[in-house]
């Protein structure tokens, strides 16, 4: 059984404006609605490779009814908590000038809601998968993370952290399975600057020596760098391709490596399985499909 946990999803509003202008009215010359979050972007790209989860989180109002009907509509089972007030978020994405977006900040969590999803994940046993990834709503302690990986500790569970700052130093403790900064994150925790993938492995090694069990640092346009649990170091460059869309690379490349550990649980063919998911989505409208990412892979293996 494979968890993955958004505690902030949301409507993802993706559109394009020719010559955006400020100041004045701008008109769209393309719409997609999706729904949004890392967890649930993770769940996407597994689904696409032939692996299914369950989508858990907190949904509320419409938007949060349009999400889960979106999720289940894609094939993807969901387990969602409703929450009485307030909406879940809407994220407007401008495609036209690369980066630009403005998040919504999404509902109120009550402490008895946590609890709520506490006990759903009370039921995962040895041999499950626990993908926790993406901010929090503002109503949440910066430890909830690490709270989830302490109560489900000593159960054989396989942990996986997409997160950033305290969020993901506070689970190193934990021993997670799997950590995947960016190397702009990376940086940010280190409080340096890294540029090129060589740079990036002291720094991986760092959160090894913390409590990570394997470091997958993603770094755009310049490749990626896995530090493996059993010392293995791998680094590649990201294959040529036409940038579309970079929204959801990241979580992809944590489902595709997901997807190659479950698979063969080799770390070569799970770090190459995350390349060509993170660069096929990249090079998507939205999140890639199976047939795209494998044609990455050959190239890249």
């Amino acid at each position: 059984m494979i968890c993955t946990v958004t505690f902030n999803p949301s409507l993802d509003y993706i559109v394009s404006v020719k010559d955006f202008k400020l100041g004045l009215t701008n008109r769209t010359d393309s719409e997609l609605l999706l729904p949004g979050g890392k967890g649930i972007n993770v769940s996407t790209i597994l689904k696409n490779l032939g692996i299914r989860s369950t989508a858990l989180g907190f949904v509320a109002g419409f938007t949060g009814k349009e999400i889960e009907r979106r999720v289940e509509e894609m094939g993807i089972q969901s387990d969602f908590i409703q929450i009485d007030e307030g909406i879940s978020r809407i994220n407007v994405k401008l495609k036209s000038i690369d980066g630009t977006e403005i998040n919504g900040m999404g509902p109120e969590i009550s402490p008895e809601k946590v609890e709520e999803l506490m006990k759903k994940l009370d039921q995962l046993k040895e041999g499950d998968v626990l993908v926790l990834a993406g901010s929090i709503p503002a109503s949440m302690p910066d430890d909830i993370y690490s709270r989830i990986l302490e109560r489900t500790a000593g159960k054989g569970i396989t942990a996986v952290v997409d997160a950033t700052k305290e969020l993901l130093l506070n689970v190193l403790q934990y021993q997670p399975f799997l950590i995947k900064p960016n190397h702009h994150e990376l940086g940010e925790l280190f409080h340096t600057e890294i540029h090129s993938r060589a740079e990036a492995v002291p720094y991986a090694h760092r959160l090894q020596k913390l409590g990570a069990r394997n470091v997958l640092v993603s770094m755009g346009g310049k490749g990626a760098v896995l530090l493996a649990e059993d010392g293995s170091v791998y680094d590649a460059p990201a294959p040529e391709g036409t940038l579309v869309n970079a929204v959801g690379s990241g979580d992809s490349m944590v489902a595709g490596f997901l997807a190659g550990w479950l698979q063969r649980k080799d770390y070569r063919h799970a770090f190459y399985m995350g390349i060509a998911s993170g660069s096929a989505s990249a090079f998507s409208e939205y999140l890639a499909r199976e047939d795209e990412i494998m044609e990455l892979y050959e190239k890249i293996s």
